[in-house]
């Protein structure tokens, strides 16, 4: 029996690995859900949310080590042109019929309430306790790097290249300096897309790519001051390129499963990079609105065993609980199914 014969009965076996396999497979999991299922999935698009506020997590990690992430990038493969056409017409029943809405309003719902009530606690907490934000959320990515590794099936010469390919791409681009650009509407909208291609990959984080675009500060004062009009300009940008480019996972999760996840677990493990707790600034800048902003920074290890890198590390180790313990609960799920 060949390889590819080979892998493809390991992934009839692996129940997680099986979501993408119809068009509807959204649509039919929707109508098996109950209430309590939802509100579950509502608790998951806030943990997605919340990493997606902070530079260097992405909250593709989040839906990724929660289980929805297939499911996730089904349902917005459903967004296609028979939809619009209902929609366009007014027939709004059948259009309905043939969306997984329910799905994507409790992930969305969940997601929108983290990032308005916790941008002003992370704006506040970056700029005052760095070193603690990034502990947190450098646990949380290296134990989502321990739980995705048992998705791949079978660990082939093409899945570690894949891998390291991952890992070296992502650790080149978080090295990268941010840029001044411009705040036209064009080009919030351009961020938009580039951005939200980038939330929905585990390991490369929307809000970094924001960062290196000149967007990031931009983009959370118009949260924190209700300005929707920005908002809705970088929400429609990001639509269209999250419309797009899941499609394109959606194909490489469905023809070379294996090979995508090694990828995507490349690319998280790049990303600790950008998520190492320990600093040295090597350069900094003033951007536009007169705020001084970190430039060049250089990882580096803490100098002595203080109260705060005490503190540091136990919430690395918080960070790393949290996802095993999500990792449990998702399994038990699973095997009530």
């Amino acid at each position: 029996m060949s390889e590819r014969e080979d892998e493809g009965k390991m992934e009839k076996e692996a129940p997680d690995e099986v979501t993408l396999r119809t068009p509807h497979s959204a649509l039919r999991t929707q109508n098996k859900r109950s209430l309590k299922d939802y509100l579950g999935i509502t608790v998951r698009g806030f943990c997605m949310g919340a990493a997606d506020v902070v530079p260097g997590v992405s909250g593709g990690t989040m839906a990724f080590i929660l289980g929805i992430y297939e499911e996730l990038l089904d349902a917005i493969h459903a967004v296609n042109m028979p939809l619009i056409k209902s929609l366009l017409s007014f027939r709004f029943k059948k259009a309905l019929a043939e969306f997984p809405y329910k799905f994507l309003i409790a992930l969305v719902s969940g997601l929108l309430i983290a990032v308005f009530s916790l941008a002003q606690f992370f704006k506040w907490a970056l700029q005052f306790h760095s070193e603690l934000v990034w502990a947190f959320f450098f646990g949380l990515v290296l134990a989502s790097i321990i739980s995705v590794r048992n998705r791949v099936t079978i660990w082939s010469s093409g899945c570690i290249v894949a891998m390291v390919l991952g890992a070296v791409g992502a650790y080149i681009l978080v090295g990268f300096v941010p840029v001044e650009t411009t705040e036209a509407a064009w080009f919030m909208f351009l961020s938009g897309a580039i951005a939200l291609c980038a939330m929905i990959l585990p390991g490369i984080s929307g809000s970094f790519i924001l960062v290196l675009l000149g967007k990031y500060s931009q983009l959370l004062n118009a949260v924190v001051q209700q300005d929707f009009v920005t908002l809705i300009v970088f929400a429609c940008g990001g639509i269209v390129g999250l419309i797009t480019f899941a499609r394109v996972l959606r194909w490489l999760f469905h023809h070379y499963h294996n090979v995508t996840v090694a990828a995507l677990i490349g690319l998280m493990i790049g990303s600790l990079r950008k998520v190492w707790p320990w600093k040295d600034t090597i350069e900094t800048y003033i951007d536009r609105h007169g705020e001084v902003k970190p430039l060049i920074e250089h990882n580096i290890l803490p100098e002595a065993l203080s109260n705060d890198v005490v503190l540091a590390i136990g919430l690395a180790i918080v960070g790393c609980g949290l996802v095993l313990i999500m990792e449990r609960l998702a399994a038990g799920r699973v095997d009530e199914k």
